[in-house]
């Protein structure tokens, strides 16, 4: 059984109905990424599966336990989130930052500990952001900022990371460089990893499990090979285009289709 799934979800804010009868199953150990066109409940599945949206109707479970009934801690032991926008409070370095991730392991009898020092500081040097220890986290630029807050949820040593559009707001560069530390932590430390994710051609050549939303609805689930087809980019996108072998890592690579041209053009 997966550690992480959904069924017969009813998702809503106040009364706008964004999902119904939704369920999702998240494989364990695998680096899931959710895609779709904008407001097809991506996010809002996120925020369901991470215990920040309560279903209007049906469970999310979590090791077999609605995850709405286990208590606090325990959730914060075992999944950890990165949400779509994170901000961090004025003159916090980046040790203290990360430092966080482990309050879910303290206590009234558990306090600080070597553990926690050694957990911080491993989770900075995974995430390349060691050296900045003593930086303010207002002081850094987008990418360092995002690998730090990568690092808190990592700090929080959970099986279970989601993350909701990590690559928001980043350059190619810095986009590439979130994903790429994704994929090492998904394939060093066999975390399984959810993630919402705009780009198709990113998802497609990170993710080892694709769930395809459209109205707020699964169109699709499987392995991107499988998922992402130039009929279901057309159906879920609209977007006509073809796909072919990325000539990198052989994954899908979604190719637009070229805008016709016009008759002044095809004049000249």
């Amino acid at each position: 059984m997966s550690r992480l799934s959904g069924t017969g979800l009813t998702l809503a804010y106040d009364k706008r109905v964004i999902a119904e009868q939704l369920s999702v199953e998240i494989p364990d150990g695998s680096f899931t990424v959710i895609i779709g066109p904008n407001a097809c409940g991506k996010s809002t599945l996120l925020r369901a599966l991470s215990r920040l949206l309560k279903p209007a109707a049906g469970t999310v479970l979590l090791d077999g336990g609605d995850v709405h009934s286990l208590p606090t801690r325990t959730v914060a032991r075992t999944l950890g989130l990165l949400p779509q926008s994170s901000t961090a409070p004025d003159g916090i370095t980046v040790a203290e930052l990360v430092a966080r991730g482990r309050y879910p392991h303290q206590g009234l009898l558990r306090r600080w500990s070597e553990r926690d020092e050694q957990v911080v500081t491993e989770s900075m040097a995974a995430t390349g952001v060691g050296d900045l220890a003593d930086r303010n986290v207002d002081e850094l630029s987008g990418g360092q900022r995002q690998r730090v807050w990568i690092a808190m949820a990592l700090a929080q040593q959970t099986p279970l990371l989601l993350l909701d559009e990590p690559t928001t707001y980043l350059d190619i560069a810095h986009q590439i460089e979130v994903l790429d530390l994704c994929a090492e932590l998904h394939e060093r430390q066999g975390r399984t990893l959810v993630a919402v994710l705009h780009d198709l051609n990113h998802a497609a050549r990170y993710a080892t499990h694709l769930i395809a939303m459209r109205d707020g609805k699964v169109a699709r689930s499987g392995p991107p090979g499988e998922v992402l087809t130039a009929a279901l980019v057309e159906e879920v996108f609209g977007l006509p285009c073809r796909v072919i072998d990325d000539p990198e890592t052989g994954t899908p690579l979604v190719v637009p289709a070229a805008r016709r041209k016009t008759s002044v053009q095809a004049e000249v």
